[in-house]
């Protein structure tokens, strides 16, 4: 029996990755192997979940006992890839070493900690970055029986997401983050302090301008110290403060690596024979885009170059749709400084056009009513990956 194809890591990029195969080809042996529960979820889902008060059981859509009967695959949980050996087209598990045909690497992003946190504060300091950390949140969200004091260290897009979905769910939160304004790497500061407003009419806490010092233990409750001598107390903290490519595998095989991640050409090709790299791991031409639609048209791309058609991936230019219902948000990122930034509106309703020294559009971030606007000025801005 030949090797099959082997795909490392579940979630959006992986089962994605897979249906699309199915799609294509009903018969190419396929094992996909996880280090989580591998249960078929949209990440989405995760930052919306406690506004509506979805219980963990709720946001899975099937099982991976499921998707391996669905999708006739071999599908191995809670396992954990040692090595990899291009050379010999195999991989490591513990003592197993298990034959590839192909391999994609599909390990995603995992988050940026920069700090440690004391061995009595692990069971009130979370991540949430897949549907086992969704998981553990909301069981100790569940243990305290009332509305919690979240404190969410971070502004980027789950920090402000997680936010607003917390306070929608009921629970009292503070941010705190070094920027001045929320989203700095999406908005441009005018429009993140108009979304910085709206979480502040929300009876949101914010600190931002200020960096964490160090954890504290406070009997039952986290101690954030700030590093202008301020404290904040919460009752759970979630770091929110960006996500890393988990190309560490990647790198200890020997193939190119940056930091925005595994390198490949835009057949999601690596440095390796052989083996591919797709979603937020991938660093595709010299672009890491850690968002849904360039990770589906990766999947799309990679499943007819597998199946026999080599299919170079392309991004369109696709905004991002933030969710913070406080204040709609959407921005289309440009890909370089632009020259200059022109804003329009007021209040909550703004506008912000990313130009170059010609004055051509290269970027967008819109606020409030402003996000209507967003199918056109998409169509008026260069493609993310052309």
């Amino acid at each position: 029996m030949s090797a099959p194809l082997t795909i490392i890591g579940s979630g959006m990029a992986g089962f994605g990755l897979l249906r699309q195969l199915r799609a294509l080809d009903a018969e190419r042996p396929v094992t996909l192997i996880t280090a989580d529960g591998g249960d078929d979820y949209a990440k989405p889902l995760l930052s919306t979940g406690f506004a509506k008060h979805l219980p963990p059981g709720r946001l899975a859509a099937r099982s991976a006992l499921d998707v391996a009967d669905r999708l006739g695959a071999v599908v191995r949980t809670h396992t954990r890839v040692d090595a990899i050996d291009p050379r010999a087209r195999t991989l490591s598990i513990g003592a197993e070493t298990l034959a590839w045909s192909e391999l994609v690497l599909a390990t995603g992003a995992a988050p940026a900690l920069s700090f440690d946190t004391a061995e009595a504060l692990h069971d009130r300091i979370f991540t949430i970055n897949d549907l086992d950390d969704y998981r553990g949140f909301h069981a100790a969200l569940t243990a305290l029986g009332r509305p919690a004091r979240v404190a969410i260290v971070g502004v980027g897009l789950v920090g402000c997401e997680f936010a607003n979905d917390l306070v929608a769910g009921g629970h009292r939160v503070s941010l705190v983050a070094p920027e001045r304004a929320p989203l700095p790497r999406l908005l441009p500061e005018p429009l993140g302090r108009a979304l910085g407003e709206a979480f502040a009419g929300a009876g949101m806490r914010l600190r931002l301008g200020r960096t964490l010092a160090a954890f504290e233990t406070l009997g039952s409750e986290v101690g954030l110290a700030l590093d202008d001598g301020s404290r904040l107390e919460a009752d759970l903290v979630l770091v929110a403060t960006g996500l890393r490519p988990r190309a560490a595998l990647a790198e200890a095989a020997g193939l190119e690596v940056g930091v925005m991640g595994i390198q490949t050409d835009r057949l999601l090709a690596t440095s390796a024979p052989g083996i591919h790299a797709l979603g937020d791991v991938a660093c595709v031409d010299g672009i890491n885009a850690m968002f849904v639609q360039p990770l589906q048209a990766g999947a799309k791309a990679l499943a007819r170059t597998l199946a026999g058609t080599p299919t170079p991936v392309a991004y369109g230019a696709w905004p991002v749709l933030v969710k913070t219902p406080l204040l709609p948000v959407v921005a289309l990122p440009p890909t370089r400084a632009p020259a200059r930034w022109r804003i329009e509106g007021e209040g909550g309703d703004l506008a912000a056009f990313a130009e170059d020294e010609d004055g051509r559009l290269i970027g967008f971030a819109l606020t409030g009513t402003c996000v209507r606007r967003k199918v056109e000025l998409a169509r008026a801005a260069p493609p993310l990956l052309g």
